[in-house]
């Protein structure tokens, strides 16, 4: 689970930055001016940009799809896709009712580091928890169907092989205490410190200059999203859903304001480079 923390500028990396960019759901293609300019916000010198954005290439995380131009990659489409579903989060959701979802893993082996690495991010971007037993579990709460939420998981980088159970009843050795996986006020905390987060900053950016007000929506809003997509989506019977919407509501308005924050800072940004 993540709960939410504000990035420092110095957390933000070449490489996170570029997908961060590529993946904010009001993103066209990139020209890597832009990304420059972007970089510029975080101490980040043009030559280390346009490395991060050589490599991601070569990862097929980006694609160019003309000259100085960039957009997700094939690689990366399906993730990218789900982050930006961040706003729709609660047309997700359907009401519980005591079922869980249950991913078995044992079979796909642990020798491969860097697909072991895949599954979990993408078990745990869906909400899911390892138990004692060796398999992952959720509360089934969430709309689509058992073969469209497994071709979600394989989509972000789950093992093709994966099987998941939807699970009605449980006998096993042991107490299963599977809500007890998750802290659920530990993630209220967290979405009360967001909303506060976000609420502040709304009431300083209007005395901001450009420049520190797209830089401090991106590190505040990036956090904020990041803990929308790794949020289990728990059931009011297990958590606090209430409080995760009024975040998710917050984070609309928050969003929309940040966009602009970006559009006046890159307006002037190119205004100085015409001047110049």
């Amino acid at each position: 689970m993540y709960y939410f923390e504000p990035l420092a500028p110095q957390d933000v990396s070449p490489r996170a930055l570029v997908l961060s960019l590529m993946s904010s759901e009001f993103s066209a293609a990139q020209p890597i001016g832009r990304l420059i300019s972007a970089a510029a916000l975080f101490g980040i010198e043009p030559a280390t940009l346009r490395v991060a954005v050589t490599r991601l290439l070569k990862e097929g995380l980006l694609e160019s799809p003309d000259r100085g131009v960039y957009r997700p990659g094939p690689k990366s489409k399906a993730l990218t896709r789900r982050v930006q579903g961040w706003r729709d989060v609660a047309s997700r959701l359907v009401p519980w009712n005591g079922d869980w979802l249950v991913a078995l893993t044992g079979h796909l082996g642990r020798t491969d580091r860097k697909q072991l690495r895949a599954r979990e991010r993408a078990l745990a971007l869906s909400g899911y928890q390892p138990t004692e037993a060796g398999f992952w579990v959720r509360p089934a709460n969430l709309a689509r169907s058992l073969d469209d939420h497994r071709a979600d998981l394989t989509g972000i980088g789950a093992d093709e092989d994966i099987v998941l159970l939807r699970a009605s009843g449980v006998s096993m050795p042991g107490a299963q205490d599977w809500p007890s996986l998750w802290s659920s006020e530990a993630l209220a905390k967290s979405y009360v410190q967001a909303i506060e987060a976000m609420t502040d900053s709304l009431a300083r950016l209007p005395n901001l200059r450009p420049d520190e007000a797209a830089r401090e929506t991106l590190l505040i809003g990036q956090a904020v999203i990041r803990t929308i997509n790794f949020d289990p989506l728990l059931p009011p019977e297990l958590g606090h859903q209430d409080d995760f919407l009024t975040m998710v509501d917050t984070m609309v308005r928050y969003n929309d304001t940040g966009r602009k924050c970006w559009q006046a800072y890159y307006a002037a940004a190119e205004e100085r480079l015409a001047e110049g």
